[in-house]
C-alpha cells in the first residue's frame, strides 16, 4: 500500500455558500439589536445613566396574553428630541413643585347640583357662555352632576393622592392591563397608578385568575383598580372612559400632575421624568402628541364618518356643522399650534386653572355629541379664555415612550382599534349638509392637491 498525503479539506460549514450567508446575516441582525437596545433612540436623551426597577411587577396568567398583538413602529428619528434629565434631580424638583403648590384663590369654581345626566346636558349656548372665563367666581360645569359610582374607601384613596397620578381605564374588556417600564427606585413612592374598570371588564379579569373576584380590593401590579358601576353612568362604554381621562382633576383633586394613558399602550418611561421633560421643562399647561396622519379638525370628523369610528353621521354632521357656526376655524402656519388634532391616547397635564378649564369645556362637548375627543380639541382650545400653554409634541417621540398594542379581539375574531385602509377622504359626511363652506371648501381643495 502506497501511503499519500492526507488531502486537507474545508471545514463543513463553509463547503455551503448559503449556510455562509445566513450565519452572516444572523450575526449582523444580532449585533445591530444589540446596539439598538444599549444605544438610546435619536428621539431621546438622557443627560445621565439610569438604572430602573428590573423586577417585574406582576406575573400574569399564560391565558391573558398581554403582550400580544403589539403595532410596530416605522420611526426611529425625529425633528425634535426630547431630553431626559437626571432621575434623581427631576424626582427633587417634581416634589418640590408638589410641595409648593396650594389651592390658589384663581381655582376653578364647579357647578353643583342634581342631574339624570353625569354632565348635565347643557345647550350649545350655555357651552359656550362658560368658555370665556373672566370672572374667578363663574361656576363652571364639569361633570359630577351624579354620584361617580365607585366604592368609598376608592374614593377614600384618590382623595389622598397628592402629587402625581397616572390613569387609564378598560370598559367593556376593551384592553389589557400592562405594566410600565422603566421605573425609578423611588417613583412607586411617590406616583400613584390608578386603573378604571366596569364590571364585564372584572369578569374577564376574574376569568383568567389575574384578580379574584372575593377581595374586596384589587391590585395588578403596580395599578389600583377600580371598580365602576357603569350601569349608572351611560349607555357607552367609551363615554364612562371618557370620565376619568378628561375630569382626572376632579377625581384626583389633590393631584398636582396627571398623565392619562390609553390602556392600549404600555408606558415605557417614568413618568416622573416623563412630565418634567414634556411639562415642566417647557412651562406648559399640558403636553399631548400630534396626530400621526391629520391636521385639520375636519379631516378627523371625515375619517371619523368615513372609517365608522362614530355610526351616527347625522351627528357628527350637527357637530361640525355647531362647531363651524361657532367660531371653528381650519388650521393655518399662523395658529400658535403645529395641528389642530391630537394624538389624545397619552396626555400629560400640570393641573391648574387652564388646563383644569381646557379639560371641562371638552368634557360639555363630549357628552353633548359624542366621545370622540379629538373633535373638539382644537375648537375649545382655540376659543377658551384664558389661553391653554400647549405642547404638542412629535409623533416621534410618542412612539418611544409607549408601546402600543391591538385592542381585545371581538367575537368575531376582528380588532377593534386597527389601522384603517389608505383611502381618499371624501366628503360622505357633507351630503346636503351646510356646513360652514369655509371649513369645508378648504379641506376639500387640500384633499385635492394632495390626491392629484
Amino acid at each position: 500500500m502506497v501511503m499519500g498525503k492526507a488531502k486537507l479539506s474545508k471545514p463543513l460549514i463553509f463547503q455551503s455558500k448559503l449556510l455562509c450567508i445566513s450565519l452572516i446575516y444572523l450575526i449582523t441582525t444580532l449585533f445591530l439589536a444589540l446596539y439598538t437596545s444599549i444605544h438610546p433612540t435619536k428621539c431621546l436623551f438622557r443627560s445621565s445613566p439610569f438604572d430602573p426597577i428590573q423586577t417585574p411587577f406582576f406575573s400574569y396568567p399564560s391565558s391573558y396574553g398581554e403582550h400580544k398583538y403589539v403595532i410596530p413602529t416605522h420611526r426611529s428619528s425625529c425633528s425634535s428630541p426630547i431630553y431626559f434629565s437626571d432621575y434623581w434631580m427631576v424626582l427633587k424638583e417634581i416634589l418640590q413643585l408638589c410641595q409648593n403648590s396650594s389651592v390658589s384663590s384663581h381655582a376653578l369654581r364647579y357647578m353643583k347640583g342634581n342631574s339624570k345626566n353625569f354632565g348635565g346636558n347643557f345647550s350649545t349656548q350655555k357651552r359656550i357662555s362658560y368658555f370665556d372665563l373672566l370672572n374667578d367666581s363663574v361656576e363652571v360645569p364639569c361633570g359630577f352632576f351624579k354620584r361617580f359610582p365607585v366604592s368609598d374607601s376608592d374614593r377614600m384613596a384618590m382623595e389622598s393622592c397628592h402629587g402625581v397620578v397616572v390613569v387609564s381605564a378598560i370598559f367593556n374588556d376593551h384592553d389589557k392591563i400592562r405594566q410600565p417600564k422603566s421605573l425609578g427606585s423611588k417613583t412607586l413612592d411617590n406616583v400613584c397608578f390608578y386603573m378604571f374598570v366596569d364590571d364585564i371588564t372584572l369578569k374577564g379579569l376574574d376569568h383568567h385568575e389575574v384578580i379574584s373576584r372575593n377581595s374586596h380590593e384589587y391590585n395588578v401590579g403596580v395599578w389600583r383598580i377600580i371598580k365602576v358601576s357603569s350601569k349608572d353612568l351611560y349607555d357607552n362604554p367609551a363615554m364612562n372612559g371618557v370620565i376619568p381621562k378628561y375630569l382626572v382633576h376632579r377625581l384626583f383633586p389633590n393631584s398636582k400632575f396627571s398623565i392619562w394613558i390609553d390602556a392600549k399602550l404600555q408606558l415605557m418611561v417614568d413618568p416622573l421624568i416623563l412630565i418634567h421633560a414634556l411639562v415642566v421643562s417647557e412651562k406648559v399647561d399640558m403636553a399631548i402628541s400630534k396626530h400621526p396622519f391629520f391636521i385639520h379638525t375636519m379631516e378627523e370628523a371625515l375619517a371619523t364618518a368615513r372609517w365608522k369610528k362614530w355610526k351616527d353621521v347625522d351627528g357628527l354632521r350637527n357637530q361640525m356643522e355647531t362647531y363651524c357656526e361657532n367660531g371653528l376655524q381650519p388650521w393655518t402656519p399662523k395658529k400658535p399650534y403645529p395641528s389642530d388634532v391630537p394624538d389624545s391616547a397619552l396626555i400629560l397635564r400640570q393641573h391648574g386653572l387652564n388646563s383644569n378649564l381646557f379639560s371641562c369645556l371638552v368634557f360639555n362637548e363630549l357628552e353633548a355629541f359624542n366621545p370622540r375627543d379629538q373633535l373638539p380639541f382644537a375648537y375649545v382650545r382655540d376659543r377658551m379664555k384664558p389661553k391653554l400653554k400647549l405642547n404638542m409634541f412629535e409623533v416621534e417621540v410618542f412612539e418611544q415612550v409607549a408601546l402600543e398594542y391591538r385592542h381585545n379581539l371581538k367575537k368575531d375574531g376582528t380588532s377593534a382599534g386597527g389601522i384603517p385602509s389608505s383611502k381618499s377622504v371624501s366628503n360622505d359626511l357633507y351630503i346636503n349638509s351646510s356646513c360652514c363652506s369655509k371649513c369645508h371648501n378648504y379641506l376639500l381643495e387640500m384633499w385635492g392637491e394632495s390626491h392629484n
